[in-house]
């Protein structure tokens, strides 16, 4: 006979059953971090139309800045305490100076236009500062909050440009400029870390204007997912994360952008490739090349300017001298570890035993911190003083400039009035090298590089100018036990 279960005591385990399992189902589970990127990106301001919101009229730029702060009181503030507005880092301690010092573009050397006090009427164009025309050189004003453009980073590119000092082109309509108004754009961004170093493409290999509105196969994020620079280059009260290395001597970590603040660690399902996260930065092997669709700048020779053999964009101009311009780079791989060991500053003494480097990255095998990473190299043959030692900061712009009489003597005397760098009257040319590492152009990932692209036989990495006796797939380990 047939056990049967009073019919109340089925109702009761069916009325359990009917309120446990919802909250068994919606109990919090205890999980890690989210594995998935997208969670990890910033979400995009909703976009206030401005068209109803700013009338003018507007007679100078300054006006513009003025109707901004009446609704956003502190930006100009931020903005301030920037350093697209500085152009100066805190004074730091180096340990090639006996005091403290700022660096900036202000005081230091590069190996494309040299200096920006060469050149103040061009490269303020990119300074996000207006009137840099009413000031005597290192004389600018930084306390004018009404000098600060807002219109440069958050206008509609198609409606605002900037000319010379950093003034608004002519013809610019500023009020249709800032009607147009939003969140700042790949356009906006680009209209100047595109154009770095003198046109589209020079300075940085990763970075030029096929980034507008590149497909998926040149770079993934911008290409197939649409992103912002302002998506990786997240931005709080104005500052924007991430660091150029060409123009700092260190970088707090937390300042700078990394891959693990979106993909978290581990990243790949193949613990073999998990195992290279220690000394491979995600870059070397992700992008396996730059400059993929337009050509970067190489090489610069000064030394040949001057002359009337017809100028070519990529190859001489009589103004700058000889180039060499190269498309699909690959990158050289050395060891990083966010920082420069050096970074020339103006009056720092040349190297007279090889190339002097305007900047030179931090790390080698035995640091670690530091990891294998791409970068483009740039080698310039520039102006020094051989009796004072030192790389000149020749000013070429303007009248009496090099661009205007193209007189080198003139140039670098001109350049001892202004800025107070002594010259002995003779100059020379040397060789310098400045790094720039590669992070953008990020291909897919069936792109990325595969074993053999680094450990066969015609592997694209020099293991013994990275520390190692020979391929370490051979020798194993990281460090050089020689």
């Amino acid at each position: 006979m047939k056990k049967r279960f009073p019919a109340w005591l089925i109702g009761l385990i069916g009325i359990l059953l009917i309120t446990l399992i919802p909250i068994v189902a919606l109990w919090p589970k205890e999980t890690g971090p989210s594995t998935d990127p997208w969670d990890y990106l910033p979400e995009h301001p909703t976009h206030t139309d401005h068209s109803k919101i700013i009338s003018g009229p507007f007679e100078t730029a300054q006006d513009v800045t003025r109707s901004c702060l009446e609704c956003h009181e502190d930006a100009a503030s931020e903005v301030m305490h920037t350093t697209h507005w500085t152009w100066q880092s805190q004074p730091v301690e180096v340990p090639w100076r006996d005091e403290p010092v700022t660096i900036g573009k202000f005081n230091q050397v590069n190996n494309f236009c040299i200096s920006t006090a060469g050149n103040e009427s061009k490269c303020m164009t990119c300074h996000i500062g207006y009137n840099w025309d009413q000031y005597p050189p290192k004389g600018y004003d930084f306390s004018v909050e009404e000098n600060v453009d807002c219109l440069v980073c958050h206008a509609d590119k198609g409606l605002y440009a900037k000319g010379e000092y950093g003034n608004p082109a002519d013809g610019v309509d500023l009020v249709a400029a800032a009607q147009s108004v939003g969140v700042p754009t790949r356009e906006n961004c680009g209209g100047c870390h595109f154009n770095g170093g003198g046109g589209n493409g020079v300075k940085h290999g990763d970075l030029d204007e096929s980034l507008y509105y590149p497909n998926e196969q040149l770079d993934v994020h911008m290409g197939k997912y649409d992103f912002l620079c302002t998506d990786c280059h997240q931005t709080t009260e104005h500052q924007v994360k991430g660091r150029l290395l060409g123009d700092n001597y260190t970088i707090d970590p937390a300042e700078q952008v990394q891959c693990t603040d979106c993909h978290v660690e581990p990243p790949h399902e193949d613990e073999r490739i998990n195992a290279h996260l220690d000394t491979v930065a995600c870059q070397t092997c992700h992008i396996p090349a730059t400059a993929r669709k337009d050509p970067t700048k190489t090489y610069w020779d000064w030394s040949q300017a001057g002359e009337d053999r017809g100028d070519d964009h990529y190859t001489y101009l009589k103004i700058k001298g000889e180039f060499i311009y190269e498309r699909d780079v690959t990158p050289t791989y050395i060891w990083f570890n966010g920082n420069n060991e050096y970074r020339y500053l103006v009056g720092d003494p040349i190297n007279t035993d090889g190339p002097t480097y305007i900047n030179k990255p931090a790390g080698s095998i035995s640091d670690p911190t530091a990891k294998i990473f791409p970068f483009k190299i740039m080698v310039t043959i520039q102006p020094y003083d051989p009796v004072n030692g030192y790389l000149l900061t020749p000013i070429t712009a303007g009248e009496g400039g090099y661009w205007h009489d193209f007189d080198w003597d003139q140039a670098f005397r001109l350049m001892e009035e202004r800025l107070g760098l002594p010259y002995s009257g003779k100059y020379d040319w040397t060789e310098t090298h400045m790094y720039y590492p590669q992070s953008h152009m990020v291909e897919p990932a069936e792109n990325a590089l595969q074993c053999n692209d680094c450990h066969g036989p015609d592997g694209r990495l020099d293991w013994e100018a990275l520390g190692y006796p020979g391929d370490p797939i051979e020798w194993g380990g990281r460090f050089n036990e020689k």
